[in-house]
């Protein structure tokens, strides 16, 4: 085989995971703006298709079925762009990372849950109500709380590494109660009363705060 014909199938092989990508983008941005303006039930994986102009099988091959629509539009708000990314790669989390000290890490955090929680608890809404009769949603909401409870075992380990966490007080237990704050029940709970998500931000950074990192 010659060195041409080589360079060739690499080619065409980066062009083909190029267009490939670009159909994923376009069904993501299709399901994101369907969920949005017309919610779970509303929104038909043949819809999501037809606004990405593509076909269902399409659809099913780039990202999966409806549940998992729902699942990356949600990790696409996390993200805060047009793609899903793993936590780690997350702007806000390496924000977090960079932070220097513990209360800068929770301010930040809690910033940033200002911004993300108000377009994520909704799809955690659609994916608990739709779990009613769909047991691939209900597992999908489990999962992404599990993930949520995973990841602020990472954040405690972060904020230990300061040297500025309480000593008496478990990573478990920092863990638990920073997953049961940022929780879509009680973040409901909160801005019910008519605070803001800036508010609820203010309001989570304060306990956190108060709460974790040792006092001089």
């Amino acid at each position: 085989m010659t060195d041409t014909v080589k360079a060739g199938r690499s080619y065409d092989g980066s062009r083909r995971r190029a267009a490939a990508e670009r159909t994923r983008l376009a069904v993501l941005a299709a399901a994101r703006g369907l969920f949005t303006d017309g919610g779970y039930a509303a929104t038909s994986v043949q819809a999501v298709a037809h606004r990405a102009g593509v076909s269902v099988d399409t659809v099913y091959a780039s990202v999966g079925r409806k549940p998992a629509l729902l699942l990356a539009v949600h990790d696409m708000e996390l993200a805060e762009g047009p793609a899903p990314l793993p936590a780690e790669q997350r702007d806000y989390v390496r924000a977090v990372r960079e932070a220097p000290g513990a209360e800068a890490k929770l301010r930040t955090y809690a910033a940033a849950m200002a911004r993300v929680l108000p377009r994520t608890v909704p799809i955690m809404a659609a994916l608990r109500e739709a779990g009613a009769t769909e047991p691939a949603c209900a597992a999908q909401h489990d999962a992404i709380s599990e993930r949520r409870a995973a990841n602020m075992r990472l954040f405690v380990a972060d904020l230990r590494a300061t040297g500025e966490l309480r000593s008496d007080l478990s990573d478990d237990d920092a863990a638990d109660l920073i997953w049961s704050l940022n929780s879509p029940e009680w973040f409901g709970l909160v801005t019910s009363r008519g605070r803001s998500p800036e508010a609820y931000a203010e309001l989570l950074a304060d306990v956190l705060v108060r709460t974790l990192v040792a006092q001089p």
